[in-house]
């Protein structure tokens, strides 16, 4: 949707298989309408697909990597895979404590790269990859066998993302129907054109 002063307001509730192709139309429907700014809403959102984390952020993200994925085998780095049509428009990314693991790797690399001002609350901090192993007594253990990083070598998992601005949304501002995180969102683009 649109809000005032032609800004884009995209909001994503999770990284699903299906998420690249319609964030790809969205992208298309956003250029034309020639936005000033553009506010990317992750707040709740827990994740998903790491592929589909990298997909989205190469919205803006110009030929570099977006996160490293580093484990006792060694490292792999993840690069984009499109081109950065988001790039020149100045973005807000907003988060809070139930942004985690996909919305992470999106809005670490974002702000590592200058490319998006992100508000809100400290994020969730979940960036690792785990697997499952089942014991014979029907237990089973759950094993860390590796970890994301953001471009610029901050570990995501236990740490999080870290708002250029912390905006807090409290119980009250809920049952008010208030949003103090999108008002300043909107504020700070409206200044900063």
């Amino acid at each position: 949707e649109m809000k005032d002063n032609n800004i884009a307001y995209i909001r994503m509730t999770n990284f699903n298989a299906d998420t690249t192709g319609l964030f790809k139309r969205f992208q298309k429907e956003i250029i034309a309408r020639n936005p000033n700014a553009i506010i990317f809403d992750l707040r709740n959102n827990s994740g998903g697909f790491l592929q589909t984390s990298i997909d989205v952020a190469s919205a803006w993200v110009d030929d570099d990597i977006i996160v490293t994925e580093r484990s006792v085998e060694g490292e792999r780095a993840y690069t984009t895979t499109a081109s950065p049509i988001f790039r020149d428009i100045q973005t807000v990314i907003l988060v809070n404590g139930g942004s985690a693991s996909a919305s992470e790797i999106v809005a670490g690399a974002l702000q590592d790269y200058g490319l998006a001002y992100i508000i809100g609350e400290q994020t969730f901090g979940k960036g690792s990859v785990q697997v499952l192993e089942d014991l014979k007594d029907g237990s089973s253990v759950k094993f860390t066998i590796a970890r994301w990083y953001t471009p610029n070598d901050r570990s995501i998992d236990e740490d999080g993302v870290t708002p250029d601005e912390v905006i807090e949304l409290t119980e009250e501002d809920f049952s008010e129907d208030r949003d103090p995180q999108l008002e300043r969102a909107l504020e700070y683009l409206r200044v900063a054109q």
